[in-house]
């Protein structure tokens, strides 16, 4: 899927429609100090396998992309859902 780099559409801060600049959202660094993450590493130490069953069957065809679009007027950044795209393209328009 191709999508412009700029969309024009409803900013939540202004309160009217702008221009908004598309970027992906890049994935961060898990956090090791986070309890979920704690948790993980202390039942995966030692002996014994993963904690939970390895999953079967088939790989979803899509990935969900994440976009953040930043109102070019207040420069403020918000999210959308997210959808489901085999191939992801932002593209000059």
């Amino acid at each position: 899927m191709k999508m412009p780099r700029v969309v024009k559409q409803y900013c939540p801060k202004c309160k009217k429609h702008t221009a908004h600049e598309v970027e992906r959202v890049k994935t961060r660094p898990r956090s090791e100090l986070k309890a979920g993450q704690r948790r993980f590493r202390r039942v995966t130490a030692g002996y014994g396998g993963f904690p939970r069953p390895k999953y079967e069957g088939r790989q979803k065809p899509t990935t969900k992309i994440p976009l953040r679009y930043r109102c070019t007027v207040c420069k403020k950044a918000h999210q959308r859902t997210c959808f489901r795209s085999k191939k992801f393209e932002l593209v000059e328009a």
